[in-house]
């Protein structure tokens, strides 16, 4: 399958690593490909952008219209401040019918004063993108674990965990549900209805990041126990 990321974060990289190992044709999104190309490393810790992606040669990087195009499912892996311009760059047509899965946060950049969500309670980024681009099939999912648990949930408590999904075409709700369970492995997959779930999605973030500063670590999920 082709596989469109929009993003080149953590999230981006993970994904697209993945996708790779499982076979797929993937292109990561990005702004501009010569900066990104020319993009050092952010600390001794961590590799440049075109290190890693010397380390992972099956994934192609294109701009955010090209990987738009190429994928037959897309993925929203962008910082969620700047999901709507990023989605702007695609031709309708390269986005008409086609799930995208958005991951993001709706949170504004970091390092800018307090960490909040600049939308939240009435609306969601999600709706947000999903009435920008009707033709679009968007489904909610993934933004609340962190990026090696998305792809590998088998690696936190043998998998007994939850994610998520949310949106308004059920059938796409469905794929991606399906998607989830039989790339990664996903045993329970929680189909929280329309777009509108994705208000309480998003908020999670918030006490998401609380927990990950109180344990010290992003190696956590919700379970939901019944």
């Amino acid at each position: 399958m082709k596989i469109g990321i929009l993003g080149t974060g953590d999230v981006g990289k993970m994904l697209g690593a993945a996708h790779v190992r499982r076979g797929h044709d993937v292109m990561l999104g990005t702004r501009d490909v010569r900066k990104k190309m020319e993009e050092k490393a952010a600390d001794e810790d961590s590799l440049a952008f075109r290190d890693w992606l010397g380390k992972n040669k099956k994934v192609r990087l294109g701009t955010f219209a090209e990987a738009a195009a190429h994928g037959e499912i897309l993925m929203n892996a962008t910082a969620g401040h700047a999901s709507l311009e990023a989605l702007a760059k695609p031709r309708p047509a390269d986005l008409r019918d086609k799930i995208l899965v958005d991951i993001s946060n709706a949170l504004g950049p970091w390092g800018q004063g307090p960490i909040q969500l600049f939308v939240v309670n009435t609306d969601s980024l999600a709706e947000r993108i999903q009435r920008a681009h009707p033709g679009l099939r968007v489904v909610k999912a993934l933004n609340t674990v962190t990026a090696h648990i998305m792809t590998n949930p088998a690696g936190l408590a043998g998998g007994d965990h939850d994610v998520f999904v949310a949106g308004n075409d059920a059938e796409a709700r469905e794929r991606v549900t399906r998607f989830l369970r039989d790339e990664f492995g996903w045993k329970t997959v929680i189909d929280l209805g329309d777009l509108t779930a994705a208000r309480g999605m998003e908020m999670m973030i918030m006490v998401w990041l609380k927990i990950w500063a109180a344990l010290g670590t992003s190696d956590f999920n919700y379970k939901i126990a019944r």
